[in-house]
This record gives C-alpha cells, structure tokens and sequence, in this order.
C-alpha cells in the first residue's frame, strides 16, 4: 500500500532544506576536506567559510518559515526530547571548561537541528524525506566510486588497509555504504524505473562497502537491517515498543557478562583478534575517569577535546591518547561534556526516537524496516565513533532528519477505526445524536401515547429556542 501511495509523493520547499541538510554532510563538505591528509588533523578540523555561510542561510530560512506557519508548528515528544537535550547542551556554556568555545560550537548546533526539524514538521503530508535521502546518497555512492579509481588506498601505520573514497577515513567509506545499502533496498521496493535505480545503487554500494574494508561495518550491513527486522516481528505479536524490545538487549547483554564474565573486549578478541577495539578501550578508561571528576553536569558541550594546550583532553591524557580528537564513543563523550543529566536526555532522545517507530509500523512497515535499519546502525555505530551531536557528522545528521520523518508520521497518525471513515487520512466526525428539533411525533401516534397515559399527558418535546413543536395535520 506505501509503495502505491508513494506515486504521489513529492519532494516540496520546506522537505528540500533537510535534504541540502543532508547533501552538504554528505557530498559537500567532504569533497571539500578530500584534499587534507588522512593524518593531518589541522586540516581536517579547520572551520570552512563554507560551513559559516550555510547553516546560517538555512537556519535563517527556517526561522522566517517557523514565524509564518508558526500556527501550524508543533513537535511531537521525540522532538521535545531532541531540543531538551540541544537546550541543556547549551545551558553547558555556563559551567563549560572554554564558555566561547562551547558557545560557538552549540550556535552552530542549534542552526544545524532548527535547519533539519522546522522545515521537516512543515513538509506536506506527502513530501518524501527519505525518497531525498536516496537520491543524496546515490548520488554521493557514484562521486565516491570514481574517487576509489583516482584516490590510492589508505595504508599508515596504525591503520588497516581501504579504500575511503572521497571521505578522510575507510571507516566513513564503510558506514557511508551501509546507508546508501539501506535506503536503496527500500528504493528497489517501488516498480518501475525506482526499483532498477535502487538496484544498481545497491550493487555500487556493495562494491564500496568492499573496497572500504571496514570490518564493522561489513558485520553491521547484516546486523542492523536484521535486528529491525526481528523488533517490528516481535513487536507485531507482542504489540511491545520496538524502544523496549531493542532496550532488552543491552539489558541482557549486561546481567550474560554479569553472570559469565564475558566482556566486550573478550568478545572482540574472539571476532577480530584485539581485544582493544584498536586500541580504543584505553581511551575510554581515561575517559572514564575524567567523567568521574565532573560526574552529574560534564566538563561542558564540546569543551573537552581540542580546546587549546590546557585542555584536559591534553594535560591529563597519557601518551597518544592527547592527540585523540574524540573519546570514539558517543556516549562516553556525551557523559564527559554534559555529564549524566545530559546522557540521560540522550537516552531519553533515542528511546522516544524507537518507540514512535511503532505508529510509523502502523502505517508503512516497510518504511519503518528501513528507518529502523539506519537508526540502529547510527545507535550501535556510536559505540565505537562519535556521532552525537557532533557538528554535521553525516550520521548524526541523517539521524536527526529520520527521526524528524518518523516524528511527521506521529504528528499525522489517527486512530484506525477514525482513519477508515477518510481516504485523505483526516478522521471523520462522529455522527450526530438527533436533536430535539428533529424530532417530530406522527398525529396517530401521539394520541396512541395519550390514551395509553392515565394522567396529564407528558410535555411535548422542545427545541433549543424554548418552544415546542406542533404536529400538522
């Protein structure tokens, strides 16, 4: 049934600036560091006047849309969630360790998140975010193979061999991949020329996801889309919150190594020889003990690493780990700069996030399948890299825009039994009880009643303007 209604489907002004949103994290911006060495960190983290024009433009396009449609605004709970945790990120700036920096990080956060979430909530009902989200990635999967033939692989030490396209890392060849996988499956779920485009995007992507040789992300392309897969299985039975379902497993997964002592740096030894995720758990312990130094607030938004020669991330990291640019880890790294009270909005962000993909189940599963493909690939992936909130990471960019798609189909969900009464979705009135003035008593039958009554007959019925209606003969 959504691929039939998706002929309809179209792309309008408002869907349009996610999907540059989504296009410049994607295709722009990195053609626009290829020329920086993997290795080159001053070049790779230096502010673009690119970057300064863009997401101002288009934040201020969304401001001027919010203050014209503001009557037709409104945010479901996933959203809310996502700006309580934007709000508290820029409460940071208070007590962050670098106030300016933190300050000109979040500004440029809070145009990257009004960019994404106003347009997208003012989209008509039809407009297709994620049919936008193909034709970037499509596009960004034929750019990334010509570069494979042009850009040698990349082979330094300290890291494994691949390919990284016209991206700064194999590891973003890898994940760019599986996404440009995911939502081409779903493109070759439509007839016709869609389903031959989605296709030889999807063979283009698999070449790539080779060539890349991330081994996450080669496990993750059969993981992701068959975890989704079993939660809206499960929740199709049990009628549980895929947000529960998925929450199970961690939660599992924490009393197993309880019990049997089995840690992830075990389980990674078993699958890829190194116990230290590359030698990323001895970041981690650092980063562990600097969140126990400011435990519930953080040391502010982004105002950890590279904030200067006196940043902590410098002066009391050991050896290499001051050279890091991140914890790789999203949720160490939101813990050390917004501490616990910022985690948890987090979490409550990415909870609301999977629990309204049940109502997006309701109406188009197959949609929902491929959201919640890409969302939990973003989730597990943030256990090794750091994508939240960070700047216009690609994924953390594309997570916003799909919750802000799944966040339009609870905005415009309606009870089954109310959505059957409309093909245009819109419940109908329930019907009327008939009103005193309808009522009108045939003669014959108003004396049957009066004969049948052993006393003064009952007062005749009466209409709103206080007087009562008289049977015509």
């Amino acid at each position: 049934m959504d691929a039939a209604r998706s002929s309809t489907r179209t792309i309008d002004k408002f869907a349009l600036i996610p999907i540059l949103a989504c296009v410049y994290a994607t295709i722009a911006f990195p053609l626009i560091i290829a020329s920086c060495s993997p290795t080159d960190a001053a070049c790779l983290l230096e502010a673009r006047p690119e970057s300064k024009i863009f997401w101002p433009a288009l934040a201020l396009i969304s401001t001027i849309w919010a203050a014209q449609h503001y009557s037709r605004l409104s945010f479901p709970p996933l959203i809310v969630c996502l700006l309580a945790y934007l709000a508290f990120a820029g409460m940071s700036v208070l007590w962050a360790f670098k106030p300016e920096t933190s300050f000109i990080r979040f500004a440029q956060q809070a145009m990257i998140v009004i960019s994404i979430v106003v347009p997208a909530m003012l989209a008509a009902r039809n407009a297709d975010l994620v049919r936008g989200l193909f034709l970037c990635f499509a596009l960004a999967a034929v750019l990334n193979l010509i570069f494979v033939f042009v850009k040698p692989p990349i082979d330094v030490k300290f890291a494994t061999w691949g390919y990284p396209g016209y991206f700064s890392g194999k590891n973003y060849l890898g994940e760019f991949a599986v996404v440009a996988l995911l939502l081409s499956i779903g493109e070759a779920f439509h007839p016709g020329k869609r389903r031959l485009f989605g296709i030889l995007t999807a063979l283009i992507s698999i070449a790539l996801l080779v060539l890349s040789n991330s081994k996450t992300s080669m496990g993750l392309v059969l993981l992701a889309p068959g975890l989704a897969g079993v939660t809206l299985l499960v929740r199709k039975y049990t009628r549980l919150s895929p947000a529960i379902i998925l929450l199970s497993i961690p939660v599992g997964w924490f009393v197993l190594s309880s019990v049997t002592g089995v840690t992830i740096y075990r389980l990674s030894n078993i699958l890829y020889g190194d116990p230290t995720f590359t030698g990323r758990s001895i970041i981690w312990e650092f980063v562990k003990s600097e969140i126990d130094h400011r435990p519930l607030l953080g040391w502010g938004y982004q105002s950890f690493w590279l904030v200067g020669p006196d940043a902590p991330s410098i002066v009391n990291a050991p050896g290499w780990v001051k050279d890091m640019p991140n914890a790789h880890n999203g949720y160490l790294d939101t813990m050390v700069e917004l501490g616990y009270a910022g985690y948890a909005l987090l979490l409550a962000f990415i909870i609301a996030t999977l629990h309204a993909i049940g109502r997006l189940a309701d109406r188009s599963p197959a949609r929902a399948w491929l959201v919640l493909s890409i969302l939990v690939h973003i989730i597990i992936t943030n256990g090794l890299e750091s994508l939240w909130m960070r700047g216009f990471e690609m994924l953390w960019v594309l997570f916003v825009i799909l919750a802000a798609e799944t966040a339009r189909y609870w905005k415009s969900s309606v009870p089954a039994r109310a959505a059957r009464g409309s093909r245009s979705g819109i419940p109908s009135p329930a019907p009327r009880r008939p009103t005193a003035a309808a009522v009108r008593l045939h003669p014959a039958h108003a004396a049957r009643l009066a004969r049948a009554a052993f006393s003064t007959p009952p007062a005749a019925p009466t209409i709103p303007d206080g007087t009562t209606p008289t049977a015509k003969g």
